[in-house]
């Protein structure tokens, strides 16, 4: 059906559609691998080493605000949440640093889920956008074949075959789309119970300081 045709000439045999499709499909994927980009860097630090570097660094009273430079150079959740909570207790003095971390919980996150709620809405109205392009294409099958005044079933069936295009792109589109979102949902799920167990080792840490 499509043997011998150019790219170009497939998308125009599926319509504006396509073009359409072929648009979030570019915005999809560039999305997919800027999420997976930005969570394979925040993911590849050591937890246990740094909170052992955070205590060694409060216990024996070091740089602190040279230690929350280096949390924030490397610019992961549980390293800004590190940072969040040194931040307070040098700005207070009061080892109750847990609402602080808490609140910069909820601003990575918002960080991390930026833009996979496009994942989302591309994954949901990608197919039907391609069977809306084929539905036109069926529209447009039957109008050219009445104002032909001819055609059989097999001219209608070659026109529905090609119209059926548009539904193939529209999953094609959106099945990856749905695959990312939930891979990425799960992810940010993972970073926040780093997140959290990074506060409750923190505060753990504050209080062992705070008894001696």
């Amino acid at each position: 059906m499509f043997a011998g045709k150019s790219f170009f000439e497939i998308l125009a045999i599926g319509g504006w559609t396509l073009y359409l499709l072929l648009f979030i499909s570019i915005l999809s994927i560039s999305v997919i691998i800027l999420k997976i980009i930005e969570f394979s860097r925040k993911s590849n630090i050591d937890i246990t080493e740094l909170l052992k570097r955070t205590k060694n660094t409060l216990v024996k009273k070091g740089n602190i605000e040279g230690f929350i430079g280096y949390c924030l150079l490397l610019d992961c959740p549980v390293s800004n949440i590190i940072a969040a909570g040194l931040k307070k207790y040098m700005e207070t003095g009061n080892p109750d640093i847990e609402q602080a971390m808490k609140r910069k919980i909820s601003i990575e996150v918002l960080k991390l889920e930026r833009y996979t709620t496009i994942l989302a809405t591309v994954g949901a109205v990608s197919v039907y956008i391609g069977l809306f392009g084929t539905v036109l294409g069926i529209i447009r099958s039957f109008h050219d074949i009445s104002l032909a005044g001819s055609g059989g079933i097999s001219v209608v069936i070659g026109g529905v075959s090609e119209s059926l295009i548009a539904t193939a792109a529209g999953l094609s589109v959106a099945i990856p789309a749905v695959v990312a979102f939930n891979f990425l949902s799960r992810s940010v799920d993972k970073f926040v119970i780093e997140m959290e167990y990074v506060v409750s080792a923190l505060k753990e840490i504050m209080s062992e300081l705070g008894n001696k």
